[in-house]
């Protein structure tokens, strides 16, 4: 692959130290193959040396067009070599994408792709420039982190040394593919293939004392999850957090609100803290997405409600999981909340079908399912355990895409005429 004259060349110019001595087919000079590779990752490799004695360390990076800037301590080794002026560098970063398995020893290999950058870094004192970088480095974790979270103060910014390394000497290497097996060993028995690598984000775990929601800019997650404010008139639907528990006890402290659901009513904050988390957690994975109602008048908590078995390669989900207090029932606060879930399922998500289970020994509920116009699809037998220990049969309802118009604008014109088919619990 021939290189191109330039700094704004396509390609990163070729050298004695990123040429490969072999599978040069797997070198890569493209700029925007290198870029993307430095983008996903989060961490790096730097190699120096100190003293005639090699060095290696791990640290953060971030790029900012062609400059890639190294995370580190003002006392650290990598700081201090810069401190006397520019220091020459070997940066490292691999994405393992998968695991190559050989009839034989010797082809077993991996799927990866790296980066490789040489040059000489400089420490970073414009004032302007290091802040600017420290910012950048912080919303690499997720975008708009930065303006969430406190800047750095002149002793923690004195604290901290960013390397910004010039991408003048750059170079890819990938391999992709399946095995590459000698013609001889193919007959043998031995199982051979790819097992993919991909990274995956756990459920975020919110440090004690906070009462914020789960910031959307976090990795992993699902759109579909992602529980968004919705506003109707008569409620409000706030992104559910562990600050709303206070306001949960004090609402649904009444054990009818509980009956039909599959767990006892946490009686203090500390009990409801936990008992959010647990859902929150399950929101994370991207099964539920979850929501606390809110009286947009006063601020007050109604209760909660959700999204479940959400599945968004079959564009469907469930409604349920609703509490409201008993002094909010039959007030139309919950049909108002349903058909805002429901508009923002169909309209938004593009949702192809919506359900909804419940207990049949609820037949409160069913009659309230009922009227929002979802069609009474079957039960699942002995599907769930109840508090007390006894199979509960759950009733299924439905709505489709199709059915969708005609129920919204009759939900519509029943709130507007001050009807009320309000849901204590669906």
């Amino acid at each position: 692959m021939a290189s191109r004259e330039g700094p704004m060349s396509d390609l990163y110019p070729r050298t004695s130290r990123t040429t490969a001595t072999r599978y040069r087919d797997r070198m890569h000079y493209d700029r925007e193959l290198a870029h993307a590779i430095l983008d996903e990752a989060f961490d790096c490799t730097v190699g120096f040396v100190v003293d005639g004695e090699p060095r290696v360390l791990p640290t953060l990076h971030v790029r900012a067009g062609e400059t890639l800037y190294l995370h580190g301590s003002s006392g650290g080794r990598m700081g201090l070599s810069a401190r006397g002026g520019e220091v020459p560098v070997v940066v490292s970063v691999t994405l393992l994408d998968g695991l190559v398995y050989a009839r034989s020893h010797l082809h077993h290999s991996a799927n990866y792709r790296s980066v490789i950058v040489h040059g000489r870094a400089r420490l970073v004192t414009d004032p302007d420039e290091k802040l600017a970088a420290m910012a950048a480095l912080v919303d690499k974790v997720g975008a708009g982190r930065s303006t969430d979270s406190r800047a750095a103060d002149a002793k923690e910014a004195a604290q901290t040394s960013v390397l910004a390394l010039p991408l003048v000497e750059v170079s890819a290497r990938a391999r992709r593919g399946g095995v590459l097996d000698d013609p001889d060993d193919l007959p043998l028995p031995h199982w051979a293939g790819v097992l993919p690598i991909r990274r995956v984000f756990g459920p975020p775990t919110a440090d004690a004392g906070v009462t914020a929601a789960t910031p959307g800019y976090l990795p992993g997650g699902s759109h579909w999850a992602a529980p968004l404010p919705l506003t109707g008139q008569r409620v409000r639907l706030e992104p559910l957090t562990l600050g709303h528990a206070a306001g949960l006890v004090a609402a649904l402290g009444d054990d009818e609100v509980w009956e039909h659901l599959p767990t006892r009513r946490p009686a203090t904050v500390e009990a409801m803290r936990d008992y959010l988390a647990g859902l929150l957690r399950a929101q994370w994975t991207g099964s539920r997405a979850l929501w606390a109602q809110v009286d947009p008048a006063t601020g007050d908590v109604i209760g909660m409600t959700s999204y479940h078995d959400i599945d968004p390669e079959q564009r469907a989900l469930a409604i349920g999981h609703t509490i409201v207090g008993r002094r909010w029932w039959r007030t139309g606060v919950n049909t108002e909340a349903k058909l805002v879930l429901l508009g923002h399922a169909f309209d938004e998500l593009g949702a192809e079908r919506v359900f909804w289970y419940t207990d049949d020994r609820n037949q409160r509920s069913q009659q309230a399912i009922a009227r929002l116009g979802a069609v009474r699809e079957g039960v699942l037998r002995r599907h769930k355990r109840r508090p007390d220990g006894s199979w509960r049969d759950t009733v299924v309802f439905g709505m489709t895409v199709d059915e969708w118009p005609e129920a919204g604008r009759r939900l519509r014109e029943l709130l507007a005429a001050g009807g009320s088919t309000a849901l204590a619990v669906a």
